[in-house]
């Protein structure tokens, strides 16, 4: 069974973002940004990212490995508010995909089958 991002719950905490398993909460994955204090964490799309110590960083959400990151020089250590703009449009446009993969899956296993 493949996981969506529907499957997982994303939080942040003491220097750390973590992806759990929203169904059984185990944890998939976790990675330490910096600091130890508050982590805003937002998903835009299939862009996951996470704010802290006056940094912006952008995750991979199967895996949590950095894509990027942006010190945000000059702009000190304060609390950064994320605002995303499609997230929803993002979310259907991967659930649509999943289903014309499944849909491939299941016409090839009936014709080789």
């Amino acid at each position: 069974m493949s996981r969506t991002l529907a499957d997982t719950v994303f939080i942040g905490m003491r220097g750390y973002v973590m992806a759990l398993d929203r169904r059984t909460g185990s944890e998939l994955w976790r990675t330490f940004l910096k600091g130890s204090g508050f982590v805003n964490v937002t998903l835009d799309g299939t862009d996951l990212f996470a704010t802290t110590q006056g940094e912006i960083f952008c995750l991979q959400v199967a895996t949590g490995q950095v894509r990027w990151n942006n010190p945000l020089r000059g702009m000190g250590y304060g609390l950064i508010s994320i605002a995303g703009s499609n997230a929803q449009a993002a979310l259907a446009e991967e659930h649509r995909r999943q289903e014309e993969s499944q849909q491939v899956a299941a016409t090839t296993h009936v014709t080789t089958g």
